[in-house]
């Protein structure tokens, strides 16, 4: 319940606040720019919508609904700019910080997102149930096997590639 001045007792949340974000704007779209060592490479929506496409089947916890979204693995993208596809010795020592146009990052283990070392799908969606991804970005970074999607990143703008040596 509500108090006078606006904020809500049971989660500190000032109402004022969750009515503004309501009323965001979309966020702009840029391009999804990966670098890697010296190398780094620049994707769009529509450079991207040419590549080869994965789905993959999620119970979105957030929605809670199951949802298809379509998009290409993230290691494509990755192995484009010579970054190790599961190579023995490399490939434990990097790993990903991943940043939203809205600033939200995350970081993964390059071993998180490598088909032949984890079961998880991770793609850089354009698509969900057959529509372009719309209203947060054009694209959303999603991983099957994230079950609280706290990872998955709305509208995508940068990926580093990096040691931790």
């Amino acid at each position: 319940m509500s108090s006078m001045g606006g904020t809500d007792k049971m989660s500190g949340m000032d109402m004022k606040d969750m009515k503004m974000d309501a009323a965001k704007p979309p966020l702009p779209t840029g391009p999804l720019k990966i670098t890697y060592e010296d190398k780094s490479a620049e994707w769009t929506p529509s450079t991207l919508a040419a590549l080869p496409h994965n789905s993959v089947s999620v119970f979105n916890a957030h929605t809670k609904a199951n949802q298809t979204y379509s998009g290409i693995p993230l290691t494509d993208l990755l192995t484009k700019l010579g970054v190790p596809n599961g190579e023995h010795g490399k490939t434990p020592k990097l790993y990903l910080v991943v940043q939203g146009s809205d600033g939200y990052k995350v970081v993964y283990s390059l071993g998180e997102v490598t088909p032949s070392i984890s079961s998880s799908t991770v793609i850089v969606a354009d698509s969900l149930e057959g529509k372009q991804i719309a209203g947060e970005g054009s694209l959303q970074l999603v991983d099957s096997g994230d079950k609280a999607q706290s990872r998955w990143v709305r509208n995508p703008v940068s990926i580093k590639v990096l040691s931790a040596e």
